[in-house]
């Protein structure tokens, strides 16, 4: 038991660390979904947001979707859109909370493990406030780090607890199970966890100096007098079998899902892990410019005297290391928790487009703050210099503070978070992409193709891109040029879904309807419930004559995402077409009450409710179109012939002249007035 003026410290600094840690990174909640990866695990996720069921639960752990398999972080992010919705902040505000109880329950642990109060106090914060924290943090697609980050964390105190109990000749089992079933937790959150055997033993060796003799059991006298190294091992049999469980299903799921790459050759990829090795070192002492994707040389391959110089670091400090391994164990032991814990994402096995991250240093960066620190501390134990040292620890730890608040600003939405990149990195064709999807969905499109060209300059044969800039030419009313850069999407990667769906799309615009239909086909033959190409499907069928089958698909893609407007005006428009007027102003006022602002389904529904007779509620639903969009010549004929029913000639014959100035050649409009004009005013 500890006495009441420690148990008080030791509560203090616990509060100090929660909410301190929530308070720093409090700004995040106030921050936007970003467009890299979120909406693949939250925002665009049908089953994420199909809700906490049996289905959901079995999904989860049999999928491999976005290349992980992490089923309690699907899990995790069901119920927060469970909670939260569309709302970032509740999904910001968890992944804070997991970090904050993260830095908790790393101060238990390292303390548990070293004895050492302060110094633990002192490290747990210096990871948690860390700027390289950030990314782990503020990216909500990034609650795997957070999850798995406390999964370990707990593994490590209760194993801290199972060593001692050892060591006190006491039973030790639950103690040994806790660690094992967080272990476990953290696995099927993360597998970066699959070192953390390997760590075990480190620990083994220090601070926990289990490589002597084990005690019998209710004694304090040796049991054997037999090598260690061969029971510990033993110990450690069950978590390496998770590891390696673990990895086998990583390594099958990426590669399925195409993260797996051979672009970089061996030796090319050998050369970036030492060279992301020392740059991570170079980040965590000197954390500016941190980007949310560190791209590779344009070559593919780092300078020689580049690489050069990253042997000679690594080199330099592991012969310190293990010069100093007898007298100053600590280092040795956290230098070999750094290299050990990147192993899985030093790049050996090419996963994605970086070179390196930040998140990947959640937990690898611990090995290098306990063999500074605890090297600190030895030099510091004159108790003269403890004054200047607390000193000392509060500047460094107010200077990362600082800079880590001013890190969170970055990640405020997709544009910040891409418009910093390309300015911090060079090369980053993916940066300067999804600038372009941000500029887009902002109605920016001259500003997003010009970004999309960017990123082809980089790399031309970036399908993302190429599709992307598909899309925005066919926001501006270019079908016949995006189908080009669709095409040349596909000749890159022939299975891209979405450049399958935007081809169908514009093949669609330009008349080809049986080959848009082909195209749909293909999609939801290799994705039976993507919506978007459901409800694009149900309206290529309506423009055949097909209007039940459309029905139907439309409708099936409202189950899938409820709130899609276009999909609602879309039904709106086939039951308009099929003489079921009623079904299509429902449908009409359902997308009205999720985007008032869409002048088109303020147009259509005042068609439905003209021919239905109201002509007063039709007028006000052409003139709520013609508030949103002025120039829209077919609103302003609508509201023409609306008017002249209702006896309003002149302004009738305005609105009229006024869609004709827009449109010279639209002959209904030239037709209605000839015969308004023709004939005089009533009375007259």
């Amino acid at each position: 038991m500890l006495p009441a003026e420690s148990s008080l410290r030791l509560r203090m600094v616990c509060l100090t660390l929660f909410f301190g840690t929530l308070l720093l990174f409090a700004r995040v909640v106030g921050h936007d979904f970003v467009n890299y990866d979120d909406p693949d695990y939250v925002t665009g996720n049908e089953h994420v947001q199909a809700g906490l069921d049996a289905a959901t639960f079995r999904w989860a752990f049999t999928t491999g979707e976005a290349s992980n398999w992490h089923p309690l972080t699907w899990i995790s992010h069901t119920l927060d859109w469970t909670l939260f919705g569309r709302s970032p902040a509740g999904h910001h505000a968890t992944s804070l909370l997991w970090h904050a109880a993260g830095a908790v329950l790393a101060f238990l642990a390292l303390r548990r493990l070293t004895g050492a109060f302060w110094t633990s106090a002192f490290c747990a914060a210096l990871w948690a406030w860390h700027p390289l924290r950030v990314e782990s943090v503020a990216w909500i697609a990034e609650r795997k780090d957070v999850l798995s980050g406390f999964g370990g964390w707990l593994a490590l105190w209760a194993y801290a607890g199972y060593a001692a109990r050892l060591r006190e000749g006491k039973s030790a089992g639950w103690w040994y199970a806790l660690a094992f079933i967080a272990f476990a937790v953290g696995l099927l959150c993360k597998p970066m966890l699959v070192t953390l055997p390997c760590v075990l033993l480190l620990l083994d060796f220090w601070p926990l100096r289990r490589f002597g003799p084990a005690p019998a059991s209710g004694t304090g006298r040796s049991a054997s007098t037999s090598p260690a190294w061969p029971r510990l091992l033993a110990e450690k049999g069950p978590f390496l079998m998770l590891s390696i469980a673990s990895s086998a299903i990583t390594y099958l799921v990426q590669q399925k899902g195409g993260s797996v790459s051979a672009a970089l050759t061996l030796d090319a990829r050998l050369a970036n892990a030492v060279v992301a090795a020392a740059r991570y070192l170079g980040k965590f002492f000197w954390p500016f410019d941190l980007a949310v994707l560190y791209p590779y040389p344009p070559s593919g391959r780092w300078s020689a005297a580049f690489v050069f110089g990253a042997v000679v670091l690594l080199a330099a400090i592991s012969g310190l290391a293990l010069w100093q391994g007898r007298r100053r164990p600590w280092l040795i032991v956290g230098w070999l928790w750094f290299l050990g814990m990147l192993v899985p994402v030093i790049g050996l096995v090419q996963v994605g487009l970086q070179s390196m991250a930040d998140r990947y240093t959640y937990l690898p960066i611990v090995g290098v703050q306990l063999a500074l620190l605890w090297t600190v501390r030895e030099f510091a134990a004159r108790p003269s210099l403890r004054p200047a040292m607390f000193a000392a620890a509060g500047a460094v730890l107010l200077g990362c503070a600082l800079r880590t608040w001013d890190q969170l600003a970055v990640w405020k939405n997709s544009f910040t978070l891409f418009d910093h990149a390309v300015r911090v990195t060079d090369g980053s064709y993916l940066a300067y992409n999804n600038l372009g999807i941000w500029l887009l969905d902002e109605h920016r499109p001259d500003e997003a193709i010009a970004a999309y060209r960017e990123s082809l300059a980089i790399n031309p044969t970036y399908e993302e891109a190429l599709n992307n800039l598909g899309h925005a030419l066919a926001e501006k009313g270019q079908p016949r040029e995006a189908v080009g850069y669709y095409r040349a999407a596909l000749r890159t990667k022939p299975d891209l879904i979405e450049a399958h769906n935007n081809l169908g799309n514009a093949l669609a615009d330009l008349g080809q309807i049986d080959e848009a239909i082909q195209e749909y086909e293909f999609v939801l033959t290799r994705r039976p419930r993507h919506a978007d190409a459901l409800n694009n499907y149900g309206v290529a069928l309506a423009m055949k004559g097909r209007t039940a089958e459309a029905v139907e698909r439309i409708t099936a893609a409202l189950r899938l995402k409820p709130d899609d407007v276009s999909a609602h005006s879309n039904l709106g428009n086939v039951y308009a077409m099929t003489g079921r007027p009623d079904d299509a102003i429902r449908e009409y006022r359902r997308a009205l009450a999720l985007r008032p602002d869409d002048a088109r389904v303020c147009n259509n529904l005042g068609n439905v409710l003209a021919e239905k007779g109201d002509l007063a509620g039709a007028v006000d639903h052409y003139e709520q179109a013609l508030r949103l969009e002025p120039a829209n010549p077919e609103a302003h004929t609508n509201l023409g012939v609306a008017l002249a029913k209702l006896g309003r000639r002149d302004e009738a014959i305005r609105h009229l002249r006024t869609a004709l100035r827009q449109r010279p050649d639209y002959p209904q409009a030239q037709s209605l007035l000839q015969a308004l004009t023709a004939s005089p005013p009533d009375g007259k």
